[in-house]
């Protein structure tokens, strides 16, 4: 085991660190809430590509990719990485289409708000939020848990220590602080995550070896049309792609890049980098069920595939590699903690005007910096009585296989009306909650219906395809039957820029243009 000490001080040197040049880069150039939360038109191609790299790119990936490659081999790594490539081609069409609706929005919410009313607008409230809370808390989650079982740090330490640097800064300077970390996490994670791979392949006796031992233990691994790998690996991306099309994150990016091509083309790069990431994290998976004691019996009590990765790394890495991978793990934490910060303050700040009578910059400025530490604290305090990194991730994965769709159906739909897309919702959450494993005893539990119901689908296919195509035909069929009509343009109209940010926008839209371009050649270099 590595020593506790080595690993605590490195945990505090690279959030220190990273800290710093989020604080010292965002430094005057934060005049708004605006600034704080959009970073609107700031971001050119390499470092809009860096965030939407660095943003996804979370623990979970040393945790759930490698988990689905030691429990059902290469069919479901493959099906993970193309669930983790689609959503970014498919906001690669999207991104441009919210922009050319919505040029003064901020979030998801608000749309959901003007184009569907309240009721919708609710329900996206509560999902989003939770999906984005349960992401946060799993992150600190799993890293916490990471460092305990590699080093011995108590969970709480990890917790607190990476939560408390990483809203230093995104209290401070929002998107902005956030884009430029990003930037600098997905420069040293991909190399970090290859020199771990080569690291592994290396002490374990080189490729050969390894495949020799996978065929030994478990052949199956190796076959890409293995059945039940196929179907995790699909259910995987159903979960994703609804997932991700939920997600703030992304809503936030749309709005930083500096023009509709900027951002089309930066999520196309980060389609293929971020498949290009899982397909190598899962090979961790496929490398330790055959090198070490992996139990991928989800009934047994000794069930540790969903920790193959650290398990691997205990029984055969030397302590360089170990500690290279301790550094990896913090960025990608940092990565996708600092903008789940940044993203559930920004989906509360942006209705704040509903709900407060005309409040100026600063109040929503000091309500965003609330929010965001008050984020952090509960997303600490759950992740030290989080049992289950995977549990979380795939509840809250089933809550946007089932929104999605009626959610962004509307922007290109008239006929879609609120009361549709609600129902359409509803039914997809209610199918995917009936073949979810998880809940299966809760629900099997209701007298006289739990007995009439199907059996829950331990490989998650039925119950995240169910709950998206569901959701999805019945969104379609609601806005064939419609006889209302919807005038798109009042999405432009409605939604405006937060508080005095319109009035005072000349002074403001003239200095982040004078940013952007002292930035653009910087990011031309990360582009390159």
């Amino acid at each position: 085991m590595v020593s506790t000490a080595v690993v605590l001080g490195l945990t505090v040197v690279t959030l220190a660190s990273l800290s710093a040049l989020g604080l010292w880069f965002s430094r005057g150039s934060v005049g708004s809430v605006e600034d704080l939360l959009t970073a609107r038109n700031s971001a050119h191609s390499g470092r809009m590509t860096a965030t939407l790299v660095a943003s996804v790119m979370g623990v979970w990936i040393l945790l759930s990719a490698p988990e689905a490659g030691a429990s059902f081999g290469i069919a479901a790594v493959i099906g993970y990485t193309i669930g983790e490539a689609v959503p970014m081609l498919v906001y690669a069409k999207l991104g441009p289409r919210i922009r050319e609706l919505v040029p003064d929005g901020h979030s998801l919410t608000e749309y959901a708000h003007a184009r569907y009313g309240p009721a919708m607008y609710a329900f996206v409230l509560m999902v989003s939020c939770l999906y984005m809370f349960i992401f946060l808390a799993a992150e600190l989650t799993g890293i916490a848990s990471a460092l305990s079982l590699v080093a011995g740090v108590p969970q709480w330490q990890t917790a607190v220590l990476v939560g408390g640097f990483v809203v230093l800064y995104t209290t401070y300077g929002g998107l902005r602080a956030s884009i430029l970390t990003d930037t600098i996490q997905a420069l040293v994670v991909l190399p970090l995550l290859v020199l771990a791979l080569g690291g592994a392949v290396f002490a374990l006796g080189g490729a050969d070896t390894i495949h020799a031992n996978i065929i030994t233990t478990n052949p199956t691994l190796l076959d890409p049309g293995f059945v039940p790998g196929l179907q995790f690996g699909f259910g995987l991306a159903f979960a994703i792609l609804g997932a991700e099309l939920i997600n703030q994150t992304w809503w936030q990016r749309i709005y930083a890049g500096v023009d509709s091509e900027t951002v089309g083309r930066s999520f196309r790069r980060a389609s293929v980098t971020n498949g290009l990431i899982i397909f190598l994290a899962g090979l961790f998976g496929l490398v330790a069920a055959g090198s070490a004691d992996i139990v991928t019996d989800v009934s047994s009590s000794a069930y540790n595939a969903d920790v193959a990765f650290f398990i691997l790394l205990q029984s055969a890495f030397p302590e360089w590699l170990v500690v290279a991978v301790v550094l990896l793990a913090l960025l990608l934490v940092m990565s996708s903690v600092d903008t789940l910060f940044n993203a559930l303050a920004s989906v509360v700040t942006a209705d704040l005007p509903r709900l407060l009578s005309d409040p100026n910059d600063r109040t929503l400025t000091i309500g965003a910096r609330a929010l965001t530490i008050i984020s952090a604290v509960g997303a600490v305090y759950v992740s030290l009585r989080a049992r289950s990194v995977l549990r979380l991730f795939l509840f809250a994965d089933l809550l946007g296989a089932a929104v999605a769709i009626p959610l962004i159906y509307g922007l290109y739909s008239r006929r879609l009306t609120g009361a549709g897309a609600l129902v359409s919702s509803l039914a997809g959450l209610a199918v995917g909650l009936v073949y979810f494993p998880d809940f299966s005893g809760i629900i099997r539990s209701v007298p006289v219906l739990g007995g009439l119901l199907p059996a829950p689908d331990s490989l998650y296919l039925t119950a995240f395809g169910g709950a998206f195509v569901v959701s999805s035909v019945l969104t379609v069929l609601a806005a064939q039957v419609s006889t209302t009509a919807y005038d798109h343009d009042e999405l432009g109209t409605e939604i405006s820029r937060l508080s005095d940010a319109r009035t005072d926008g000349g002074q403001r839209e003239t200095e982040a243009q004078t940013a952007a371009t002292q930035d653009s050649n910087a990011d031309d270099e990360v582009s390159n």
